[in-house]
Formats: structure tokens, sequence, C-alpha cells
């Protein structure tokens, strides 16, 4: 008799549990779609997988790529396939040498038979409480038209059920397949896109239960199948109580009537040379010194080059490292999507506690990770809204084009994300580049509306008295103010 509906089954991938609730409902059939490579056969071996670590009987039934080329493909992958069953129905080199073709009868009545026959005798030997069939397309060919094709995947959809198996088949995304017919025998679908490096899975349809909804990540590497679900920050929260995060400079400090709130977003903004990360980094170094960690990831910069830069002007990064309250991530090019950066964020923050986050910057933020820049900012804000809910203190470096002339508070349009905008300006004054530093925004109190001279020197950060007597300074031009005398 099939097992109780209402049974999760783990699918082997964790993030793909998490989407489906705690896994497949058992007893049920359900659809994996995607094309070529997409990784429909890996995502059925997690699957068996699975159920052997939970004491259940597994069969794949190939009908297409032979048995040791699959074994041989997926073998490094920590597969257990000497303990899976399989029942390989792909054709053999003899279907080519001795000629598949009949005078009298279809071909599909013929081979028929045979198939029937080796699923029935290997289900009644096995048992199996999941089986995977890759792919069912292949059954088209023993039908004689698509009519009996739909008759005969229902009977056997139904066969399998009635021995009491949970079932996975694949099918390959095709303009003429004759398997989208088949979505309304299947209990829910999983679909897999790709679109160059990036991949992603959806689960449009699962009958008795809900999911969560968007187009997740995925990715495929020495270990299989790794699933990265869309960030809800709603399903997360920390009870924190919020308090002042000073910057260890008086001015600074000044400037934000305090310093900064826990479990706020501040985006620092400003032209390139201005400051942006060495002004982040003074804050995750204040952090340390309450012993506080830290993590600034790092999307335009070397890692190598950061520490370099900071230690050049009296930060104690490489000591901060030592004890552990600072880690350091190079974020590479194209190599995640934003889905899988923000559960590395989750991993940082729940694993290690994790106390200030900083992202340098936003432009590569943007540029590095993979899909189209609207959709990437857009996560960039769930990000920031779970960083908020479990209160963490977060800092956006964002990188401004114009040295002088306009002045515009982000780059990347991003003013709404931020409770706090601490703005960098460089400014030519008497023949000479400096820097002056003020505060456009903040939501949680009062600030300081004046600016004044940021200086970098070799013991860190300067800041000088209010900048006073002049007018045009956000243009980075100030002049005098003649006061009539």
């Amino acid at each position: 008799m099939p097992a109780s509906s209402t049974e999760r089954l783990a699918t082997g991938i964790d993030g793909l549990d998490d989407i489906l609730h705690g896994g497949y409902l058992s007893g049920r059939n359900y659809m994996l779609r995607g094309p070529p490579g997409s990784g429909k056969t890996m995502l059925g071996l997690h699957f068996l997988q699975a159920g052997l670590d939970a004491g259940e009987t597994g069969l794949f039934i190939n009908f297409e790529e032979h048995l040791s080329d699959l074994i041989a493909n997926v073998d490094s992958l920590g597969f257990d396939t000497d303990r899976i069953d399989f029942l390989d129905l792909s054709p053999t080199a003899d279907v080519f040498v001795e000629g598949g073709a009949y005078d009298v009868f279809e071909a599909s009545e013929v081979e028929q038979e045979p198939f029937r026959e080796a699923i029935v005798e290997a289900v009644t030997d096995v048992e199996p409480d999941r089986v995977v069939v890759d792919p069912l397309t292949q059954l088209r060919y023993l039908s004689s038209d698509d009519y009996q094709f739909r008759k005969q995947v229902v009977g056997f959809m139904r066969y399998l059920r009635s021995a009491g198996a949970t079932v996975l088949f694949t099918v390959q995304d095709a303009q003429a397949d004759p398997t989208r017919d088949l979505e309304f025998i299947a209990d829910g679908t999983i679909r897999l896109s790709t679109d160059g490096n990036a991949r992603s899975v959806a689960v449009p349809k699962f009958r008795g239960s809900g999911t969560r909804s968007g187009d997740h990540a995925y990715r495929i590497d020495d270990d299989g199948v790794h699933v990265y679900p869309e960030l809800a920050p709603g399903d997360h929260s920390r009870s924190f109580t919020p308090k002042q995060v000073s910057s260890g400079v008086d001015e600074i400090d000044s400037l934000l009537n305090g310093g900064i709130e826990q479990g706020t977003v501040t985006v620092i903004s400003g032209p390139t040379g201005a400051g942006k990360t060495t002004l982040g980094t003074q804050f995750m170094n204040e952090g340390a010194e309450r012993g506080e960690r830290s993590v600034v990831y790092l999307f335009e910069e070397g890692r190598g080059t950061y520490l370099r830069r900071a230690e050049a002007i009296g930060i104690p990064v490489r000591q901060m490292l030592d004890r552990g309250t600072l880690e350091v991530r190079e974020v590479d090019a194209l190599e995640r999507s934003p889905q899988e950066f923000a559960q590395m964020v989750r991993t940082d923050i729940e694993d290690n506690d994790t106390q200030i986050v900083m992202l340098d910057g936003i432009a590569g933020y943007r540029l590095t990770l993979q899909g189209d820049s609207e959709t990437v900012l857009t996560r960039l804000h769930a990000l920031g809204r779970y960083l908020k809910n479990v209160g963490v203190t977060t800092i956006f470096i964002d990188e401004t084009k114009n040295i002088t002339g306009e002045f515009n508070a982000t780059q990347e349009n991003i003013s709404y994300l931020a409770d706090n905008i601490v703005f960098l300006r460089h400014l030519e004054l008497h023949g000479e580049l400096q820097k002056a530093i003020g505060v456009l925004k903040k939501r949680t109190s009062d600030f300081e509306r004046t600016l004044r001279r940021f200086e970098i020197t070799d013991e860190g950060i300067v800041v000088g008295d209010p900048l006073r007597g002049m007018h045009g300074i956000l243009r980075g031009t100030p002049e005098l103010i003649d006061d009539g005398d």
C-alpha cells in the first residue's frame, strides 16, 4: 500500500528541502523538468541517496544514458551507487550492429512487452520506497501515438504508486515535447533553468502543500547539487536591545549624534579615493575593541590589498583576524548568485555571532553576482532587511562617479535602503585637493548638519572642526562667503 501522503521524504539537498517545507510528500509522483545538463539526473540520485541514508530502498530506471557511463559520471560525487538498484533499459550497441527495424510490426509493439516485464520484475524484487525514472520521455518511442503514450504513462505511475513508491521522473525541455501534456499526472513539478552561468530552480506546482515561491539559485560542483533559496527577511528575527555603535572618532560620532545604531543600515558614499572603506573599517575596529565580530565582503578589491591599506594607517586588521574579531572575504566575479551570497552572510551571522557586516562596494556587488542589475539590487534590499531583523549593524560602501561637481547621495540609487547616509567629498581649497565628511540622513535621531574636514593619516582618521564661512562645498569648489567687511 502507498505510504501516508502527509509524510515528508528528504530530497537529499538541504536548500530544496527548505523550499519544499521539508521534502516531497510520500507516495506521490514528481516531475523534474529542465534542459540538457541542468542536473535532473543528479537530483534524482540525491533523492535515492537520502533514502539509503534513512534505511529505505531505491530503484533507478535508466532509459537513455548507458549505466556504466552514468555511474562513471557521478561516482566522484559521493553517491553510494553500489547500494542503489539500477534497471538499465538504455539502448545497447547491438541495436545498431544487428539492426532494429521490423518488417511486419511496429517497433513499439515488439519492444514494449520486454520493457514492461523488466520493470515489473525489478519492482517486485527490490520493493523500492523511492523510484527515479530517467528520462520518462523515452517511453514515447515505445508507444504508437501520443494517446497511447499518455495512457501508458498514467498506468505506469499508478503501478509504481500502488507498489508504495514515491516517484521522481525526469523530462527534457523541447519545443515539440509530448511530456508537456503529462504535468497533469505529476503531483509536483520541479523546474530547472539555465542562463549562462546562472542556474535557477522553481516549483510551479506542488499538490497537498505550500512551497517557497520564487526562482531559487542552485549550483553543481564536485559535491553534487546545492540549492540556495530566495532570502525571505520576514522569516528571520532575533531579539536585541539597540545600542549606539561608536566609530571611535569623536568628531564622527558628533556628526552622527553619538554614533550609528545597532541593527541599522549605513551607506557610506563618495568618489574614489575619498576614504569610504577606511571609514567603514574604523567602525569595525572599534567593534573589535568591544569584542564584537565583523565581516567585510570585498567585491572590488583584493584581500591582500585591503589588509595592507588598513595596516598602513594604523588599523590592526591582522591582530583582529588572529583574535577572531574580523573576517575578510573576497567574492569572486560571477562565481556566486545573490542567493548563494545571502546564504554565506547568514552562515557568518548565525553560526559565528557576527555583529557588524560591511559590503564593499555596491557597484561591485551588482556586477559580480549573477543576474540582471535590477534583480540583484532587489535581492540586496532583501539582504538589508534580513540584517536589520537580526540586529546586525550593516555598512554598504557606494562609490559615486563625480570627484567634484554635481552632488549625488548614492550612485546605485540605494538611499531608500539606508537608515543613515554618511558622505565623503573631494574639494579644491586654496589650490589643494582636500576632503570633507558630512551626514545626509539619520532615521533614528537628529544629526549634525555641518561639513567637516576629513583626512587619513599614518595614524588613522583625523576629522577637523566644522567648515564655516564658505559655500559650494558639496560641488567640490568651495568659495569664501563675503561677509561685507
